[in-house]
């Protein structure tokens, strides 16, 4: 996990939700109690949603070890969605997708966040470890651009009844959203002849068409793009 020193407005429960959804090895095992603890203490969740996460947290205790890893990596790394990486669900492998890595590395350097060699500014929990660090407004600000795919993958964790769906209902209450089922599209097997998927709304290339310079993701709903290319049709 990327590293911020001296930040003090960091939000915990951000920091908590990155963590628990990174992979559950003996070193996160070993944080579960002093995660429980962050959470109860900063009390910015509903007392429901804590209630669920205790129980996530409690899964990851006492599972085995080997299953719980094991269980993590068919849940994440075997689909598309249920992926934890944003531009897997915005651009898929097409080539838009290396130059919004660069603008989202920027902009965490920008902030002062520098990513290890095996880090991806788009997995999730590296998304958080950034947000936590941001004034409350600014985070809600920024994480309700992606709400939307949160949101996917809360409703497709919640299809496989799979726990961690609480991480992502408490992502998006904390983006000032509220987590809801939606239809998820069949998924395409993982070594497919990849292509932008329409079910995620897709991003506009505003702060990509420049790749020298660092921006922010911008994530474009689908009624504002529908409106877009029919008003371009008109012209």
């Amino acid at each position: 996990m990327a590293l911020f020193k001296h930040i003090p407005h960091a939000s915990k429960s951000l920091r908590v939700l990155a963590l628990l959804l990174g992979y559950p090895d003996a070193q996160l095992r070993a944080y579960l109690p002093d995660l429980r603890t962050a959470l109860q203490e900063e009390q910015a969740l509903p007392a429901e949603r804590l209630a669920e996460l205790g129980a996530l947290i409690d899964t990851l205790a006492h599972k085995a070890a080997l299953e719980a890893e094991s269980d993590y990596v068919e849940l994440f790394d075997r689909g598309r969605a249920t992926s934890l990486h944003l531009f897997e669900h915005v651009h898929g492998d097409s080539r838009d997708r290396g130059p919004a890595m660069i603008d989202l590395t920027k902009t965490y350097e920008q902030a002062g966040l520098h990513l290890g060699e095996d880090e991806l500014p788009d997995f999730v929990p590296v998304v958080l470890e950034f947000a936590s660090t941001l004034e409350p407004r600014q985070a809600r600000e920024f994480l309700a651009e992606m709400a939307h795919i949160f949101n996917a993958i809360f409703a497709a964790l919640q299809k496989r009844e799979s726990p961690y769906a609480a991480v992502l209902g408490a992502l998006l209450e904390l983006a000032g959203e509220k987590a809801s089922a939606v239809e998820i599209a069949p998924e395409e097997p993982i070594d497919a002849v990849w292509e932008e998927p329409v079910v995620f709304d897709g991003c506009s290339s505003k702060g990509q068409a420049r790749p020298d310079q660092a921006q922010p993701i911008h994530i474009v709903p689908k009624a504002a793009r529908q409106a877009h290319s029919s008003q371009g049709a008109r012209q």
